[in-house]
């Protein structure tokens, strides 16, 4: 528990915090693999794989224009959990870094400023020469051009596919050694290298806490776990963090 770990005040401490699909899926977001491993009927190779886009760019186009379109729906709106997070970064700043492997913007409606988004974003497409990246709203076409190029190149979906690196892996390093806790939201333990990180945040000496719907694949790696619907969990253990008082002891 906190009560064992924390030993500064509230001044000084540093959260790190992981989220996974199941911090969005009460928001209504479905999320893009199924219990058979298909992404919406569709295999990872034909939709999450440079070479699927290089086969069929227009398969891929409506796979992520379908799912952009989902996330910018009325339908779609931050939980109670987005909404914690995103109060902890205001009491903590700088000290609170928040990684994610979603692809939604659920943190940024709730009002978090800093997200590393590790898998890339739906609301961002990079051109496929250059690599620079810009914002988007609307559908990608196979007319969909870039801006930084002469001649213009085709734009792809600003997601990480299988085979590509991961985001920002310098700047999650570097926070996890820092952190004094390390916090996983709603994800299974099974993709890598977030699955990876709780062993990162203990070896570096953080106190690890899962939060969950069911235990992960990680979940004997925790010094600390609660399981149960993330709009509940998160709320309730970001006030403990918060509760911390200025003698460096947990009031809760």
């Amino acid at each position: 528990m906190l009560t064992k770990f924390v030993n500064q005040s509230l001044d000084n401490l540093k959260v790190v915090v992981l989220t996974g699909a199941g911090i969005s899926a009460e928001s209504g977001l479905k999320t893009f693999r199924d219990n058979n491993g298909l992404w919406e009927n569709h295999s990872i190779q034909e939709v999450a794989t440079p070479e699927g886009f290089a086969a069929n760019p227009q398969l891929v186009y409506r796979f992520y224009n379908q799912r952009r379109r989902q996330l910018l729906s009325r339908e779609v709106t931050p939980n109670s959990a987005h909404f914690a997070l995103a109060k902890l970064e205001q009491v903590l700043g700088d000290r609170f870094t928040l990684v994610t492997q979603n692809v939604d913007n659920l943190h940024q409606q709730a009002g978090s400023q800093n997200v590393l988004h590790m898998h890339g974003s739906l609301l961002s497409a990079k051109c496929v020469k250059s690599e620079n990246s810009f914002k988007i709203e609307s559908d990608l076409e196979l007319t969909s051009r870039c801006t930084c190029c002469h001649p213009k190149n085709i734009l792809r979906p600003d997601i990480v596919w299988f085979g590509e690196m991961p985001k920002y892996m310098q700047s999650i390093d570097d926070a996890l050694f820092d952190a004094d806790v390390f916090l996983s939201i709603g994800t299974s333990g099974t993709v890598y290298p977030a699955a990876g990180f709780v062993d990162q945040a203990n070896q570096y000496g953080a106190h690890s806490v899962e939060l969950n719907l069911e235990p992960s694949s990680a979940q004997s790696q925790f010094a600390e776990k609660h399981y149960g619907v993330a709009s509940e969990l998160v709320p309730k253990f970001v006030e403990q963090i918060l509760q911390i008082d200025v003698k460096g002891k947990s009031t809760c």
